[in-house]
């Protein structure tokens, strides 16, 4: 079994041990960005960790009616820019919680004016340190370079951050249920994709709302383990340019969650099989396209998640069916500090 596999299989207990184990900092955490009430919501992090802020970006504007941007690190540890963010909420994302162009980009935040929160998988890591509020998503140790575990956990904690701040008691229960929800996601067997990747060389992902950054992240993790282009998009944008790329065959994979989105993604689906793509739709709803087994959670901003934790099974098999060991991708490493 390799290290992913085994990360895959312990997200469930993962999460359980998330929700309970820093279930006060969340709570203290949503209160404090309430109290703040901020105008608006600025998000620090790359790669993994920036698909769970570009998912946060989503469930923050749809909840709580903030509108979310993305900073980049860089603008503080390589321009020395001095952004104008009193009044604000500035959430940053990192598994070690050293890398110091998002320490930099925290510490700048905080000094501006804004209410700074970190999420990291490290307690005592500078990022932490540099922050208002520090928040120990408690995936534990992750050794496979590709993270899996430690992206569920960061989702799940700021959807909780978010609930206590809004007083949704509809979320919390969801994420309460989410342990369970991902055994059964875990167990999705998607192998049949393997059959229509044979032979190419792309694919492209899509989703829509909070499933384009499910989606984001999928296509990371087959760069990251198979060594194979993926191409993350909105439904709506691959009807515009990237189609051109569509013919016979092009593997499609569509990540639809049940949520407002769902009956566009389909359609989206829909239209590609019929140019002959090979197409797969998480969606009881597919007609055209091959429905692939996937996990009702009964919550629109938990669904996404399921599908994560389906494809990371998935990611991880295909992988070693291509004669690939997705712990060691070349070229990587497991922490990237960049300045």
């Amino acid at each position: 079994m390799t290290h992913m596999r085994r990360e895959i299989a312990e997200i469930p207990d993962a999460v359980a041990r998330l929700l309970d184990g820093s279930r006060e900092a969340l709570a203290e955490a949503g209160r404090g960005v309430r109290d703040r009430n901020p105008a608006f919501l600025v998000t620090v992090a790359r790669g993994s960790s920036d698909h769970a802020a570009s998912f946060m970006k989503y469930a923050v504007e749809l909840t709580a009616g903030i509108p979310v941007a993305s900073v980049g690190p860089s603008v503080a540890s390589i321009y020395g820019a001095k952004l104008r963010l009193a009044g604000s909420a500035c959430l940053t994302i990192s598994q070690s919680g050293k890398s110091p162009d998002i320490v930099a980009m925290a510490e700048s935040a905080r000094t501006a004016g804004a209410l700074t929160i970190a999420l990291t998988n490290t307690a005592d890591s500078p990022l932490a340190c540099a922050s208002d509020y520090a928040i120990d998503i408690l995936a534990g140790p992750e050794r496979s370079v590709a993270a899996t575990k430690s992206f569920v956990n960061s989702a799940v904690a700021g959807l909780a951050l978010m609930a206590h701040c809004t007083g949704d008691t509809a979320l919390l229960a969801a994420l309460a249920e989410l342990p369970g929800h991902f055994r059964k996601a875990v167990e999705c067997d998607w192998m049949e994709i393997s059959a229509a990747l044979t032979g190419q060389s792309s694919l492209f992902i899509l989703g829509r709302g909070p499933s384009f950054a499910i989606a984001s992240e999928a296509a990371l993790k087959f760069k990251e383990t198979c060594a194979m282009h993926a191409e993350a998009y909105s439904a709506a944008e691959v009807m515009h340019g990237p189609l051109a790329l569509v013919g016979p065959g092009f593997p499609v994979l569509a990540l639809a969650a049940r949520d407002a989105s769902e009956p566009s993604m389909v359609e989206a689906a829909g239209r590609l099989a019929e140019k002959g793509a090979s197409v797969f739709l998480t969606s009881a709803r597919a007609s055209a396209a091959k429905m692939l087994p996937h996990v009702d959670t009964g919550h629109p901003l938990t669904d996404p998640l399921a599908l994560i934790v389906s494809f990371y099974g998935f990611v991880e098999a295909f992988a070693r069916h291509r004669g690939l060991n997705p712990d060691e991708p070349p070229n990587l490493r497991k922490v990237t500090e960049t300045i």
